[in-house]
């Protein structure tokens, strides 16, 4: 039988693939007012113990990209007339 998602429900993983202390140490998704969310937890500790802080992210975010790609690699539209303004110099 397969899992079937249900609304207000969700499911949390052990990441298997946290690399860095920052990394979640679960990972997962859920079903809110018919739209899925990443689902990240990290324990923690507190004052009256451990406990989960969680995140959620909505699943069509785009993801950034790497801060080292330049804007020609990404094709992203420069602003204003700079695109114009390669023919016009002088040198």
């Amino acid at each position: 039988m397969a899992y079937e998602k249900r609304e207000g429900s969700g499911s949390l993983f052990k990441n298997d693939r946290k690399e860095q202390p920052n990394h979640p140490d679960y990972r997962g998704d859920i079903l809110i007012d018919g739209q899925e969310y990443w689902l990240s937890a990290w324990i923690k500790e507190g004052a009256r113990g451990k406990f989960m802080s969680i995140a959620a992210k909505p699943k069509e975010a785009r993801q950034e990209q790497p801060r080292t790609q330049t804007r020609q690699q990404s094709k992203a539209p420069l602003p204003g007339n700079v695109q114009d303004m390669d023919d016009d110099i002088p040198f």
